[in-house]
């Protein structure tokens, strides 16, 4: 009895808030309080502006990183953020951050992103690929690649490979560094005929739950993948995926309305007082960033860590994904996509 009791509170904290939130097992908890000292630490966030990404970073700077990139497609959601943490958090720690308008769709921009980054720091310890696509209507990039994937997954793993010389020279100096893939327990709305195979079956129109569900799942085969194919060479640099729970967010709130103009508001006013805040939204993909020594796992809230779908344990498919994606990124953008 008591294991049916912990697997039902288990659930229900992973994805609702208040306190439902803190109903969690002993096993999985997990607190803002139990994130270490950042000092001397280097993080680079994506989406770090608003949402999930805001509470990442607000609390990487309240435990003193050193240096914060964050990248963002909007210059108006940054400089209010950087109002936010002046006024919050003070000026020492708003000079700590380093903002970067980066649209993850445009690879090429991508990796000017990267190098940047590169040409600024001589290390990084995190790297959260947080910045999502969410539930929208089918589009398609300038690439000519679906915008979901271009976004969610392509766009990050461009970003991971260019950052890979200083992620993998961060650890091998002796200090874990982690790797963070934004998932979500929609992973499992993936069509079951997914191979990833082709760009043709990438271009499928599947439907604004499927589609986003489908890059979710990506996220958490790039993680096994890295752990696979990276973690076994460079021990401390890890590689995890997060899912963040039901979290009252822009997408949860207003980009739910474009592909549902009405049945949206079951999701952003019905639901709006189970969902969690960005402080509880952000716990697991906090605990993946700071605290694990563990590689390919797939952490839910506030730091459990779950098996995931059929899909999301298929190395085979994980291995066809990132095949896949390099294939994709060569003949789009002529940009290679390392791994090791």
């Amino acid at each position: 009895m008591s294991s049916i009791v912990d697997t039902v509170r288990s659930t229900v904290s992973q994805n609702l808030g208040g306190v439902a939130h803190n109903a969690a097992p002993a096993s999985a908890a997990f607190t803002r309080d139990q994130i270490p000292d950042q000092s001397g630490k280097v993080a680079v966030v994506t989406g770090g502006s608003q949402g999930i990404g805001y509470g990442c970073t607000h609390t990487l700077l309240e435990k003193n990183v050193s240096k914060l990139f964050i990248l963002s497609t909007s210059k108006e959601v940054v400089d209010s953020a950087k109002d936010a943490v002046k006024k919050e958090l003070g000026d020492d720690k708003a000079a700590r951050t380093i903002w970067i308008q980066c649209d993850l769709s445009d690879w090429k921009g991508v990796v000017q992103v990267a190098k940047q980054i590169k040409e600024s720091t001589d290390r990084v310890d995190i790297l959260i690929n947080n910045a999502a696509r969410g539930i929208q209507s089918y589009q398609l990039t300038d690439y000519g690649v679906d915008l979901h994937m271009a976004i969610n997954h392509l766009g990050h793993a461009v970003l991971t490979s260019e950052l890979l010389p200083l992620l993998k020279s961060t650890a091998d100096k002796g200090d874990y560094v982690r790797i963070v893939n934004l998932a979500s327990n929609l992973h499992e709305s993936t069509p079951k005929d997914t191979e990833f195979k082709s760009l043709d079956e990438l271009n499928r129109d599947l439907g604004p739950n499927a589609s986003y569900g489908r890059t979710k799942l990506a996220a958490i085969l790039y993680s096994k993948y890295l752990n696979r194919h990276l973690t076994s060479k460079h021990p401390k640099l890890l590689a995890n995926a997060t899912h963040p729970g039901i979290v009252s967010t822009k997408q949860t709130k207003h980009d739910i309305h474009e592909p549902y103009p009405l049945a949206g508001y079951g999701m952003s006013v019905g639901f709006e007082m189970f969902k969690k805040d960005q402080w509880e939204g952000s716990l697991s993909t906090l605990y993946a960033a700071t605290v694990t020594e563990r590689s390919g796992e797939y952490i839910c809230p506030p730091a459990a860590p779950e098996p995931g779908s059929d899909f999301a344990r298929d190395d085979q498919l994980g291995e066809n994904l990132m095949k896949l994606t390099r294939e994709v990124v060569q003949e789009k953008a002529g940009i290679e996509v390392h791994d090791t």
